[in-house]
C-alpha cells in the first residue's frame, strides 16, 4: 500500500518577498481612500450637497495659488541675485527682506498687510493726490492725482490683499532657492564668461541663470504646493476659499465629519496631482542631465 503525501507548501522566494516589498503600499492605501471618497460623494446625499457648497472654493484656493506664485517667484529671482551680489546696498537689503519675512509666522504676515500695510498704502496715496491737486488742477497730470486722492480701501478685495501677503512671504523662501542655485554653479563658469569679455550680467544671464534655474525647478515644485496649503490661511480674511468655505459649511449643517472629510480629500487631491507633477519635472531634468 503506498503512502500518499500532502503536497508541501511553497515558500514565497526571496523575489517575491523583494517585489512584494517594492510596492507603493502607501499609493494604494491613498487610492483606496480616495476611491472611498469618490463613492461617498456619488451616493451620499450629504456629501454629494457638502462637495458642490466647496467647489467654488477650489477655484479660488487654485486662482490665488496661480496668481500669488509666479509674482513670489520673480520676488524670489531679484532678491536672490541681490543676495549673492558684491553690491553692499543690495546685499544688505536684500539679507533684511529675507530674514524678516522667514522670521514672521505667514498668518502674521497676512493679517499685517491685509490690515496694516494696505490702509497706510491708501492714506498715502491720498495724501499724494490732495497735495498733487493742489498745485496741479487743470495740468494734464491731474486726472493721475485725482485718482489717487478718489481711490478707494475698498477697491482692494480680501482676496487680493492675501495674495499680495503670500507673494511677499513666499518670496522670501524663494529668494534663498535661487541664490543656492546660483552658488551651486562652479565659480569657474563665472570666471571663464568674464575671460571671453562678458560683464557680470551677461554672465548671468546667459551661463549661470540657464544652470541654475533647472536646477531650482524642483523646489520651486515643492514651494508651489506648499503655497496652495498655505493659502486656506486666507481664512483669517474671510476669504472664500476651500477652507473657509468648509468652515461655512460646518457652522450652517454641523456635519463636521462630512465637510471636513471633503475639504481634506479636495486639498489632498491637489496636492497629489501636483507632487506627480514635481516628480515627473524631476525624473525628466535627470534624464536630460
Amino acid at each position: 500500500m503506498t503512502a500518499t503525501h500532502e503536497p508541501a507548501s511553497i515558500p514565497l522566494t526571496l523575489g517575491g518577498r523583494r517585489a512584494l516589498s517594492r510596492l507603493p503600499w502607501w499609493a494604494l492605501l491613498l487610492a483606496a481612500i480616495g476611491l472611498l471618497m469618490v463613492y461617498m460623494i456619488l451616493s451620499d446625499q450629504n456629501y454629494q450637497e457638502t462637495f458642490r457648497f466647496l467647489q467654488v472654493g477650489v477655484i479660488t484656493t487654485l486662482r490665488m495659488t496661480l496668481i500669488a506664485f509666479p509674482i513670489a517667484t520673480v520676488i524670489g529671482l531679484f532678491t536672490g541675485l541681490a543676495r549673492t551680489s558684491k553690491n553692499v546696498f543690495l546685499f544688505n537689503l536684500s539679507t533684511l527682506y529675507v530674514e524678516t519675512i522667514r522670521g514672521i509666522p505667514l498668518i502674521v504676515i497676512i493679517l499685517y498687510i491685509a490690515f496694516g500695510i494696505v490702509p497706510v498704502t491708501i492714506e498715502v496715496m491720498h495724501a499724494l493726490g490732495e497735495w498733487g491737486l493742489s498745485w496741479a488742477d487743470g495740468t494734464i497730470i491731474a486726472g493721475i492725482f485725482q485718482w489717487f486722492a478718489s481711490f478707494s480701501i475698498r477697491s482692494i478685495s480680501q482676496e487680493l490683499r492675501a495674495i499680495i501677503a503670500l507673494a511677499i512671504g513666499y518670496g522670501a523662501f524663494e529668494a534663498e532657492v535661487f541664490r543656492a542655485g546660483i552658488e551651486s554653479i562652479g565659480k569657474g563658469q563665472m570666471e571663464a564668461a568674464r575671460s571671453l569679455g562678458m560683464n557680470y550680467m551677461q554672465a548671468m544671464r546667459y551661463i549661470i541663470l540657464p544652470q541654475a534655474v533647472r536646477r531650482v525647478l524642483p523646489p520651486l515644485g515643492n514651494d508651489f504646493i506648499a503655497l496652495l496649503k498655505d493659502s486656506s490661511l486666507a481664512t483669517v480674511l474671510a476669504v472664500p476659499e476651500l477652507t473657509q468655505l468648509g468652515r461655512l459649511r460646518r457652522a450652517s449643517t454641523f456635519r463636521y465629519l462630512e465637510t471636513f472629510n471633503v475639504v481634506a480629500f479636495l486639498y489632498l487631491a491637489m496636492t497629489l496631482l501636483l507632487s506627480a507633477g514635481v516628480r515627473a519635472l524631476e525624473r525628466f531634468l535627470s534624464y536630460e542631465d
